[in-house]
């Protein structure tokens, strides 16, 4: 189930990117399962849509899966996805995010 879901986020994150929108925050709260058993991402309110070369400097996001250079504000751009993919994949296959803590502090 796993691998079904990761797919069928990954096609949609793919998606997004062809249209030049970076998502930001891909977290299990974003991601809806329809009657079919399919994947709906919501919650838009973080994305920015951005040029290929650019990067961005908004800090934003959960920070169970942000991407490093997120978390360091070293700029990025449209691999912060798949970094909160894998993350989000990580939790789908061990029931926990990578860097879990109760203490959000220790996260940022």
């Amino acid at each position: 189930m796993a691998k079904f879901y990761y797919l069928q986020i990954l096609y949609g994150i793919e998606y997004l990117h062809s249209k030049s929108i970076i998502y930001r925050d891909l977290k299990p709260e974003n991601i809806l399962i329809d009657a079919d058993g399919n994947c709906k991402i919501v919650d838009f309110g973080l994305s920015k849509k951005i040029d290929r070369k650019t990067k961005t400097f908004s800090y934003c996001g959960s920070a169970e899966y942000m991407a490093p250079e997120m978390i360091l504000r070293t700029g990025h751009s449209f691999g912060i996805d798949y970094y909160s993919l894998g993350a989000l994949l990580y939790e789908l296959v061990t029931g926990l995010p990578p860097y879990y803590t109760k203490n959000h502090e220790e996260l940022q």
